[in-house]
Parts: structure tokens; sequence; C-alpha cells
């Protein structure tokens, strides 16, 4: 079996344009196999409640550094609070 390799085509953010970040991670999700994405209903969901908290910041999670939207997307990914969220 053929291991798949990641480039890392830049290594930080201000390097990278906003809408570029954006769009990587949507294409990242619409990768995603479908039996491992969360329903749309259930991802929008989790959204919102990553939105009212606290430790949001510029779509990232303070807690253990991900993009929301890459966490919130797959289905068997949880918060990472103490008392999740979701």
């Amino acid at each position: 079996m053929q291991e798949k390799v990641r480039i890392c085509r830049k290594c930080l953010l201000e390097e990278m344009d906003q809408e570029e970040v954006y769009a990587d991670v949507q294409k990242y999700i619409t990768q995603i196999p479908e039996e491992e994405r969360a329903e749309d209903a259930l991802y929008r969901e989790r959204l919102e409640q990553c939105r009212a908290c606290d430790q949001l910041l510029a779509g990232m999670c303070r807690i253990c550094g991900c993009y929301v939207e890459l966490r919130a997307a797959v289905r068997v990914r949880a918060c990472p609070l103490v008392h999740p969220k979701w």
C-alpha cells in the first residue's frame, strides 16, 4: 500500500492569504469520506457551540490548536474541553 505524502506549502499563517486558508479548509472537509463526515445539521450545531465559546480565536480552538471547522466536520471528533460541549 502506498502512503500518502503530505506536503506543507507554507508553514506560517502570516504567509498565507486568509481566503486561501479558508479555501484549503473547505477543500479538506470535502475530501473527508462521507461515512466519516458529520451530517450537516450536526456540523452546524457544533460550529454554533464553538462560535459561543470563549476559547475560539480566529477560527482556531485555543485549547488544542485545531481549526474548529475541521474538527466539527469529522463525526467521531469531540470538543477538547474537560467538559466537552460536543
